[in-house]
């Protein structure tokens, strides 16, 4: 990996760790989290959602880590999203701030491994570079905590 890479991830993953920071901290504070913010999603629908991807993230990292196949999240992004917040509705806030934390500490451990190239994302799609996947992953968390503090 040449330095500028290794920068380019470094200051990513920078981003990233701020944006869970940031997404952590509005989960800190003293508010219904039953409140909706989408038609179907409550607050804490999107933290379980945001916690279910990034322990995604951690997990493939992990299988590459241990030279064993990954096993993405696999059918079409609206099952799976569903899935993300059926399998946390009933997790409690507190439990999946911690969950997303144990995520993001792997993500920080691994995400320099220079034995892996690319991370898989989701079956049927395509996977992505380290660099890609921080970038989607911070994004993915800033949307969603945008449309958190325009609710609130």
């Amino acid at each position: 990996m040449t330095r500028e890479t290794q920068t380019l991830i470094a200051n990513q993953l920078s981003k990233l760790q701020d944006k869970v920071g940031e997404f952590i901290s509005f989960f800190q504070q003293d508010l219904s989290f039953d409140t909706m913010i989408y038609t179907h999603w409550s607050a804490r629908n999107v933290l379980g959602h945001i916690t279910f991807w990034h322990e995604s993230f951690a997990c493939n990292l992990l299988d590459l880590i241990q030279n064993r196949p990954p096993n993405p999240l696999r059918g079409k992004l609206s099952e799976v999203n569903k899935m993300s917040v059926e399998t946390t509705r009933h997790v409690s806030v507190d439990m999946l701030i911690e969950r997303l934390k144990a995520a993001q500490k792997i993500i920080d451990i691994h995400i320099f491994n220079t034995d892996i190239s690319i991370i898989p994302y989701k079956k049927g799609s395509r996977s992505y570079t380290r660099l890609e996947h921080l970038e989607i992953v911070e994004a993915h968390i800033k949307r969603h905590l945008k449309d958190l503090n325009k609710a609130f």
